[in-house]
Formats: C-alpha cells, structure tokens, sequence
C-alpha cells in the first residue's frame, strides 16, 4: 500500500521550487538528478529572461498568453524566431524552438500581455556536434490519441525522435480529460537494455482546470512504486505548477479528477548510447493495452 512516503524528495508543490526570474527552477538542489532539467517564466510584455546552456541543450515551450521571442547565440551565430504561443496549454499545439548546447538563451515576452514559458532541458555530454537551432511550428507538432476508453488522452509530440533532432532530449505535452487515467499501464524506463528499454529520467509538470465554472480545486494525482530492489513511494496530489521527478521505477497513472482535466509536459533524457523511448509495463497491469482495440477512444479528444 502507498503511503507517498517519499513525496518530500521527488515532489516539488508550486512555488516550492523557485530562483530569481523563474517560477519554477528544476536544475540544481536534487540530490541523484542528473540528465534534465525544467525552467518556467512569466514574462511581461517586452520583459526578457536568459539562461547560460552550458552542456545542455534546450527546448522552449510557450505555455499561455501569447508570442515568445527567442534569441539563441552560439559561437558568433544568432538565431532568432518569434514562436506564436497559444492562449493556454488547453488551446492544442505551441510553437516550440530547440536551442544546442553552448547557447546564451534569451526569451523575451511578445505579447500585449504576460506569457508563461517554459524551459525543457536536458543534459547533453555526448561530444557531438548538436543539431542546429530550430523553430518547429504548431502545425508541425505530431498530435497523437493514445489508449482508449477511460485511458484515452492525446499525445502532442513535439520533441520525440523522428520530429525533432536532438542528441539527448525528448518531450512532449499530454492532455488528460476529466476522469481519465495517462500513463497507465503503469510503465518504467530506467534500465539500459538495447531495444528493449532506455534509461531515462523524467520530469512531469503539471497544470489542471476544472470542467466547470464552479469548480475552485482543480487538481490530478500522480504515482511512482518501485520496480525491483530501488525503493520509491510517490503518491501525490497535483495542481498547476506542481512537478514530479521520476529518477527510477514504475509510473502510473497520472489521474485527472473527475471534474478537472489534466495536463502534463514530460522532459525525458539518460546516459544510453541511442536517444529513445523505450519502456516496458508492469506485468501485472500490461493485459490493459490488449483491451483498446475494443474499446473507443474518448470523444472529447475527437
């Protein structure tokens, strides 16, 4: 039985997580973490915030308000790219740009007024040349319906192998309508086992919204249970701005209330040879996958 014992040292509740400029900052301060990274900003109109990427690479995401402009300097080069943004996580696909390792990054709000973005960021040691800078438009964005039935949640696939290149990062954004279970069967990747299994961090930010105008509490609930001999015990409530940190074991489900729905941008990377997702399900709950063909996918999803 979960008792989230271990909520203190892989949860982070909004505001808990903070550094000058960012509302929330998931790069230094946790013990074991490695391989990625996530920032968040509000920005006013014409206001500008910038981050030093070191050995890391990036891909930025606006969350809501509207335009961001990025700036991305790399050994003499500037890239710029004004990424159209969307009025919530809600509103589908954003324009996202990847910024290489060895950039000075700056995000300025391009709106009439504030922009929420974020940072996804992943720890990139490999001595390969990373691909170039890149702004991916929301019309590019893969945007998949995954599972069925109370299962079902949509998948938009903006920074997965095959969509974007990168040497070390994958992301992507799920939305979960209320009632519903993600990340379920509850699944792991957190041992190299080639082309079975990648070893990969994660990160899980969340952001909630009730279904009805009367609703004051939206909010989710997230589970991480070990697999094998690495203890782990997250069960936790999830609002907006929350995050999750999964360094090992099983996950699943991420659960939308069912008078809320349920969004989360996952930032994954590792030490493996090939950038890949590649998982494995908890036996006892893998047979579920085998019951979606029968099954209808969501139509609040259609």
């Amino acid at each position: 039985m979960s008792t989230g014992r271990d909520n203190t040292e892989w949860v982070r509740l909004a505001g808990s997580a903070t550094s000058a400029g960012w509302d929330v900052d998931i790069t230094d301060g946790v013990a074991g973490w490695q391989h990625t990274g996530l920032l968040v900003a509000t920005l006013a109109p014409g206001a500008a915030q910038s981050i030093e990427l070191g050995s890391r690479e990036a891909i930025v995401v606006p969350l809501s308000g509207g335009a961001v402009s990025v700036e991305s300097a790399r050994a003499g080069v500037v890239d710029r790219a004004t990424l159209a943004g969307r009025e919530s996580v809600w509103s589908g696909p954003s324009d996202t740009a990847y910024v290489p390792t060895g950039s000075t990054l700056v995000l300025t709000g391009a709106s009439e007024g504030e922009v929420r973005v974020a940072v996804c960021l992943a720890a990139d040691e490999t001595g390969t040349e990373p691909p170039g800078f890149r702004h991916l438009t929301a019309d590019q964005v893969p945007v998949e319906l995954r599972g069925a039935g109370i299962a079902s949640r949509q998948v938009r696939n903006f920074g997965v192998p095959g969509v974007l290149d990168a040497n070390r990062m994958i992301a992507c954004e799920v939305i979960t309508p209320a009632g519903n279970w993600s990340s379920w069967p509850p699944h792991k990747h957190d041992t190299e086992r080639p082309g079975m299994e990648s070893e990969l961090e994660e990160i899980y930010y969340f952001q909630a919204r009730s279904i009805d105008e009367r609703g004051t509490d939206a909010m989710g609930y997230q589970r991480v249970y070990a697999a094998g001999e690495r203890p782990i015990d997250v069960l936790a409530e999830v609002r907006t701005d929350d995050v999750v940190l999964v360094p090992h074991g099983w996950h699943g489900p991420a659960v939308a209330a069912p008078d809320a729905d349920l969004y989360y941008l996952n930032v994954m990377a590792g030490p493996g040879p090939e950038r890949a997702w590649l998982i494995c399900d908890d036996p006892a709950h893998a047979w579920v996958r085998e019951s979606w063909p029968d099954l209808p996918v969501d139509p609040r999803l259609a």
